[in-house]
């Protein structure tokens, strides 16, 4: 019975471990070492066989590794397809993008292969450039899906994108009402922040997450600076030190938004270049594959 117990407890275990376990180490690694026991063949078969005058894609090797290389990246391609399609083990979201990763890096060694090593200037080059620059701009993105979904959760915190652009909505409502009371110079500075803050701005400004003229930065430095001369003074300035308070607030609200907007700017900067190099690599092995079956 105790046996029984254990091992009911152990049953009921594995399918939580399995769910927080990454795509990268999915089954233990399953398909990386797939992927490392293909490139590992493939590499023998290389350094085995001796074509003359030197090896090339036209050899029987190379017309295998060259159809191999073809088939993995027709069906890389349709991970986009999969993810839009819900469906349980053994074919889980989860193992396929496992398998896309660690197959998608042996076409490093099996498009190499393939080519035997002669790159010129034509169509089959153009074909292997562009596999490579997909690779790389896959691995890229592996890197940013390892980090970026943890840092956008931490940011974020408990709040949505809307709800934080609601927030920062609501204080522009709150500084505007506290600047009723001011005099001109003073209400100019509200005004600073509230006609001249981009949350967004240019795309360097989006990565960075960070704004140089940010009008509200501006206003909040200036009414500091005032603030302190009137405790200086003796003579503090209770609209002007909520005027702070509430600057204070919004400057907050506006750096967890560009955060926010900066890490999801990298993700789909990330798309803008890889899934274009995905296209181009698939029209370029057409014509890599048209021209070999009708001048070779």
């Amino acid at each position: 019975m105790a046996t029984r117990a254990a091992t009911g407890k152990a049953v009921q275990r594995a399918p939580r471990d399995v769910a927080h376990e990454g795509f990268l180490t999915h089954r233990r690694m399953r398909w990386a070492k797939v992927a490392a026991t293909i490139s590992l063949i493939a590499i023998l078969a290389y350094a085995w066989h001796d074509p003359l005058p030197r090896p090339n894609g036209g050899t029987a090797l190379g017309y295998a590794l060259g159809t191999l290389g073809a088939l993995l990246i027709v069906w890389l391609s349709l991970i986009g397809v999969r993810k839009r399609r819900i469906t349980p083990r053994p074919f889980s979201l989860k193992a396929w993008t496992s398998a896309h990763v660690y197959l998608g890096l042996s076409l490093i060694v099996i498009g190499t292969l393939h080519t035997g090593f002669q790159l010129g200037w034509n169509v089959h080059t153009l074909a292997w450039v562009l596999m490579m620059i997909v690779i790389i701009t896959g691995i890229w993105g592996i890197s940013l899906y390892a980090r970026l979904p943890e840092q956008l959760s931490a940011n974020r915190g408990e709040l949505t994108q809307k709800q934080m652009l609601e927030a920062i909505r609501t204080l522009d409502q709150q500084l505007d009402a506290a600047a009723q009371p001011l005099g001109k110079a003073q209400a100019d500075l509200v005004r600073l922040s509230l006609e001249q803050c981009r949350i967004a701005g240019s795309l360097g400004e989006r990565l960075r997450g960070q704004h140089s003229a940010c009008g509200n930065a501006r206003a909040l430095d200036a009414v500091a600076a005032q603030v302190m001369a009137d405790l200086r003074a003796g003579t503090p300035d209770p609209a002007l030190q909520q005027i702070q308070f509430l600057l204070e607030r919004k400057g907050a609200a506006l750096a967890q938004a560009r955060r926010h907007i900066a890490l999801k700017t990298r993700l789909e900067l990330w798309l803008y270049l890889h899934v274009p190099a995905t296209i181009a690599l698939i029209a370029a092995l057409v014509a890599h594959i048209v021209s070999v079956f009708l001048y070779w």
